[in-house]
Order: structure tokens, then C-alpha cells, then sequence
């Protein structure tokens, strides 16, 4: 009788340890499969909205972890993430000497950089662009960026558009067969600035295209230069600015109130099934009340609008 109740205490138990694992594994494997599929959380209509992570530099706490809880309360699946961050994360030397960052960015260990894209990863939020480096950094420190950016699974670094920038970075984009992307202010209103020029100076550097910047700068249809050089865009920056003709002209508005073709350039990259990411850049003036968060996140609402439109 013994043995049989000490059977019976051990099939129990078994069972109970079985029971319990079973459950644990089925949780893990939906948590997992819900971080998977988080990742066309902002993905409407085909297109990928994202955010450049400059958009929530107005919050308090500009910590990697707390940057990626902003991507995700905002509903966001992809960025284009500031290297600051990432850099502090990764231990980051204090002060300004040139010389100690030089030998940081040449020496680091990848470790914490992998951290970063488990974090991101868990989240199923994609680390599309890396802006980190530019074209007066040492080869050891390019190197470096690039090496980052690998590791943290992104397509390329951005930077700022110059003929010195394409001239120098064609090299190392080749080598590591990452982009260099390069990012446009002012320059399209330049009349001896080409676009053109800077790519012809190699194959793997792109655009991270300003829609709002060209559009407030120049006046000119942002529509007709992404139909142009859709096959070297990786990403445009939408934001809404007024035109040259208003009454102030090249201003940044909420989504909706400028004057920039926001819905016809995501619409465009819909119709033609373009693999280019359009990342929010949120740079008007955040309401009293508000914060860049809840800005975001309406900026988002205006683009699944656009693209998901009711009938």
C-alpha cells in the first residue's frame, strides 16, 4: 500500500512538474511570437513607418532602454536610431579628449552593442539606420561605425549630405557592403548642388531623403524626386512645412496643417511597392500639455490614415 501511494505521490508529481513546464514553454513561445510579429506593427499598406530617434530628444530620460520604451508607447516597428546612446550605453569615455574617444571607438568590445540588438530585437522593434560617424572621423573610428551598425543589424550609418562626405565614405561603405546614407537640409535649394554627383562617387551610398527639408527649401515636389532616385533611397524623413508662399514660409507644422505632400509621397511608395522606410521627424513645437510621445504617436495615426484610408 506504501509503495502504491508512493507511486501515485511521484506520477502527481511528474505530472505537476510536466504540467507547469508545458505552460512555461507555451508562454515563452507567445511572448516570442508576439515580438515577432510586433515587427509590421507600423507597417500599413505595405509601407514601413518608423521614426528617427531624434524625434523624442525633448524626454526626459534619453537612455537606450528608455528610448525604446518611447519607439514602442508611440507604436513604432522601426528607426532610424541616434548613435549618442548607443554610444553611451556602450561605455562612452567622458570629457572631449579626441584622442581617449579615438582609442575607445578603436578598441571596444561588440558585447554591448549585441545587448542593444537583443533589446531592440525582443521588442520587435527593427534597427533600420544607425546615424553615428561622419567624414572628419579617423578610418579606425569609420571602421568602427560601420562595424557598429553591422552589429547592431542595420542596413547603413547617416550622415549629412557633402561631396567630401560621398568622396570619403564610398571606400568604407564598399568594403563593410553597408550604406553610407546620406541626410539633406537645405542644400536641393543650392542651385549647383546635385544629388547626382554625390552618388556617382560609389554604388552603396544612398539617401536618407528629407521630404519636408526639400519641399520648405525649395518648393519643388518631393514627389517628382522620389519617382526620379527611388532606387537609391533607403529612407525619407516626413515631417509637414509650409511652402515658399505662405506667410511664413518653411515652417514646420503638425501633420496635416503644412503645405507638404505627406499623404501623396506615402501613397506613391504604396502604389509602387518601393522598399523605402518613411520615418516620422518630429520637429514642430510640442502643444502645452503634451509630449513627444503622444506627438509621435498622432504623426503615426496621420500616416496609418493615409495609407489605410476608411471607405
Amino acid at each position: 500500500m506504501k509503495k502504491h501511494f508512493k507511486k501515485v505521490s511521484q506520477f502527481k508529481f511528474l505530472y505537476s512538474v510536466t504540467k507547469k513546464l508545458t505552460f512555461f514553454v507555451l508562454a515563452v513561445f507567445i511572448q516570442y511570437t508576439a515580438s515577432a510579429s510586433d515587427k509590421s506593427a507600423s507597417r500599413f499598406g505595405g509601407v514601413q513607418i518608423g521614426t528617427i530617434t531624434y524625434s523624442f530628444r525633448s524626454m526626459p530620460d534619453q537612455s537606450i532602454s528608455a528610448i525604446l520604451k518611447y519607439v514602442i508607447q508611440s507604436g513604432l516597428s522601426s528607426v532610424e536610431l541616434m548613435g549618442g546612446p548607443v554610444e553611451q550605453y556602450a561605455g562612452f569615455p567622458l570629457g572631449k579628449d579626441s584622442v581617449v574617444i579615438r582609442r575607445w571607438r578603436s578598441t571596444v568590445s561588440m558585447d554591448k552593442f549585441k545587448e542593444i540588438r537583443k533589446m531592440f530585437d525582443e521588442k520587435g522593434v527593427i534597427i533600420n539606420i544607425l546615424k553615428l560617424g561622419n567624414q572628419s572621423w579617423s578610418d579606425e573610428e569609420i571602421d568602427y561605425a560601420f562595424k557598429v551598425c553591422k552589429t547592431l543589424g542595420a542596413k547603413g550609418i547617416s550622415m549629412e549630405i557633402s561631396e567630401e562626405a560621398a568622396r570619403r565614405m564610398a571606400p568604407f561603405a564598399e568594403k563593410h557592403n553597408l550604406y553610407a546614407i546620406f541626410h539633406n537640409h537645405g542644400q536641393p535649394a543650392d542651385p549647383n548642388f546635385s544629388f547626382d554627383k554625390m552618388l556617382d562617387y560609389g554604388s552603396n551610398l544612398m539617401l536618407n531623403f528629407d521630404a519636408g527639408h526639400y519641399f520648405g527649401f525649395t518648393g519643388l515636389a518631393p514627389t517628382a524626386f522620389i519617382e526620379r532616385l527611388h532606387d537609391r533611397i533607403v529612407s525619407i524623413h516626413i515631417k509637414d512645412k509650409t511652402g515658399l508662399d505662405a506667410s511664413e514660409p518653411n515652417k514646420n507644422q503638425q501633420f496635416g496643417q503644412g503645405q507638404t505632400p505627406v499623404r501623396e509621397i506615402l501613397q506613391l511608395i504604396q502604389k509602387n511597392k518601393w522598399p523605402i522606410t518613411c520615418d516620422i521627424e518630429l520637429e514642430y513645437d510640442i502643444p502645452e500639455g503634451s509630449d513627444a510621445v503622444r506627438e509621435v504617436t498622432k504623426c503615426l495615426e496621420y500616416c496609418r490614415n493615409a495609407l489605410l484610408p476608411t471607405k
